[in-house]
C-alpha cells in the first residue's frame, strides 16, 4: 500500500527519459575526458616547439649583429604565441554538452515526479554531479583551467556510473517527513558543499602529485601542464573557503528542519553526527592553514580526511546505519 502511494502521480515515461539522458552525458563526458587528456599527453611536444621558436627567434637576431641586450629584450619581449589546442577546446565543448544533458537528466526526474530531486541518494548524486560540472565551466570562462578538465571529467563520471549502477532508485513521491520547504534548501546547499568538496578533493590528489614529481624530475612529464604544488595548494583553499560556511549552513538548517520534523533540534542520529564530523574536519583543516608548522602536507591530510568522512556518511551511513536519515531509497 506504501509503495503504491509513493509511485503513485509518477510519470515513468519521464522517468525512462531521465535515465537514458544520464547515460548520454557519461558517454559524451567519458569522450570529454579523453580529449583533455589527449591535449595533456601533447604537453612536451608543444614546450619542445615552444622553446625550439625561441632559440630559433633568438639565432635571427643574432645573425642580424645584435648584442647580449637586444637578444635579452627579444627573449623578453616576444613571448610564446599559445599553440592551437584543439583537443582542449573539443574537451571544453563536450564538457558543455554533457553538463547540459546531466542538467536534462535532473530536469526531467523532478518533472517526473513534480518535486526537487533531492528525495533520496541517487537523485542527490546526480544533483551533485551537476555542481561540480557548473562550478568547473563556470570557472572555465574566467580562468583557463583546461589542465583540470580530464581529472574533473573523470571523477564525474565515476559518480554518474555509481549512481546509474549502484544507487539507481525508481522514481517515487516523498515519505511525509521530507515534504518540507527545507528540503530544497538544506539538501540543495549540502549537495553544492559536497561537490565544492570534490573539487577540493582533485586539486589536492594532483598536489600530491606534484609533489611526488618534485623528487622525481623528468616523470609524467605531461603534467608540467598542470600548475605546481603551490598553486595547486591556493586554488584547494580558495574552494574550501567557500564550501565551509556552505557546510555550516547545512548543519544549523539540518538541526532547524529537525525541529520542524521531530520536535528537537539534535537527535544524535547518525547522519547528525557524521555531518558534524565533516564539518569539525574542515574546520581544523582552515585552522591549520593558519598555524605554523602546520600548512602544506599536514593540512591537507586534515582536508582528505575529511572527504574520506563525506564519502562514508554518503556511501556507508545512507545505506548501512538506522536512524531518521535513513531515506537512501535503497
Amino acid at each position: 500500500m506504501i509503495t503504491s502511494l509513493m509511485t503513485s502521480g509518477v510519470d515513468q515515461a519521464l522517468a525512462d527519459n531521465s535515465l537514458r539522458l544520464l547515460w548520454s552525458s557519461a558517454l559524451v563526458l567519458t569522450l570529454a575526458m579523453l580529449s583533455f587528456t589527449v591535449d595533456l599527453a601533447g604537453h612536451p611536444g608543444r614546450q619542445a616547439r615552444a622553446a625550439a621558436r625561441r632559440a630559433g627567434e633568438t639565432q635571427e637576431v643574432a645573425e642580424a649583429g645584435g648584442d647580449t641586450a637586444v637578444v635579452t629584450k627579444v627573449e623578453t619581449e616576444a613571448p610564446d604565441v599559445p599553440e592551437k589546442r584543439q583537443w582542449a577546446g573539443i574537451g571544453i565543448s563536450l564538457s558543455w554538452l554533457g553538463a547540459l544533458l546531466l542538467i536534462a537528466c535532473i530536469a526531467t526526474r523532478g518533472w517526473s515526479v513534480q518535486r526537487p530531486p533531492l528525495g533520496n541518494m541517487y537523485e542527490f548524486l546526480l544533483v551533485g554531479c551537476g555542481f561540480v560540472m557548473v562550478a568547473y565551466l563556470g570557472w572555465a570562462l574566467r580562468h583557463d583551467v583546461r589542465w583540470l578538465g580530464a581529472f574533473v571529467t573523470g571523477v564525474v563520471v565515476l559518480f554518474e556510473m555509481l549512481a546509474g549502477l549502484v544507487f539507481y532508485t525508481d522514481a517515487s513521491q516523498l515519505l511525509p517527513s521530507l515534504r518540507s520547504y527545507w528540503l530544497s534548501i538544506h539538501v540543495t546547499v549540502a549537495t553544492l558543499s559536497v561537490a565544492l568538496f570534490t573539487v577540493a578533493f582533485v586539486l589536492h590528489a594532483l598536489w600530491f602529485v606534484q609533489a611526488w614529481r618534485e623528487k622525481k624530475p623528468g616523470k609524467l612529464a605531461f603534467m608540467d601542464a598542470v600548475p605546481g604544488k603551490d598553486t595547486l595548494d591556493r586554488l584547494a583553499y580558495g574552494v574550501l573557503i567557500i564550501a565551509f560556511p556552505l557546510w555550516t549552513f547545512t548543519l544549523i538548517a539540518g538541526a532547524i528542519w529537525a525541529q520542524e520534523a521531530w520536535g528537537q533540534y539534535w537527535s544524535w542520529d547518525p547522519k547528525e553526527v557524521w555531518t558534524l564530523v565533516i564539518w569539525v574536519l574542515y574546520a581544523a583543516y582552515l585552522h591549520a592553514r593558519m598555524t605554523a608548522g602546520w600548512s602544506g602536507r599536514k593540512s591537507i591530510y586534515v582536508a582528505l580526511a575529511g572527504f574520506a568522512c563525506v564519502l562514508i556518511n554518503y556511501g556507508i551511513v545512507n545505506v548501512f546505519f538506522v536512524g531518521q536519515h535513513s531515506y537512501s531509497g535503497m
